[in-house]
């Protein structure tokens, strides 16, 4: 009776550690609430500044990119980079 016993506490026992060693808990990769706060008052509308700094130097320079037909390029990197940055990216992801 207690050898059976025994065996079936041995049993469970292991079972128990190997479903123990088996969890693996979920790591939470989301930005911190200082992150976000950072990022929705100070990053974003800085960024939008950007955008629209990058918009007008773009129309400034229109006339010579029209010239050497190099539109895409100085746009892409003038414009929409920085509105992808300002209104893409999740809030709170500073990379």
């Amino acid at each position: 009776m207690f050898k059976s016993l025994r065996i079936a506490a041995t049993v469970l026992a292991l079972a128990c550690s190997v479903t123990a060693q088996a969890y693996d808990p979920v790591i939470d990769d989301a930005p911190s609430a200082e992150a976000m706060t950072f990022d929705l008052f100070i990053m974003r509308p800085l960024s939008l500044a950007g955008t629209i700094v990058g918009t007008a130097i773009y129309i400034v320079a229109l006339p010579v990119n029209l010239v050497t037909l190099n539109l895409a390029e100085p746009a892409r990197r003038l414009i929409v980079e920085p509105a992808k940055y300002t209104f893409v990216r999740d809030l709170g992801d500073l990379e």
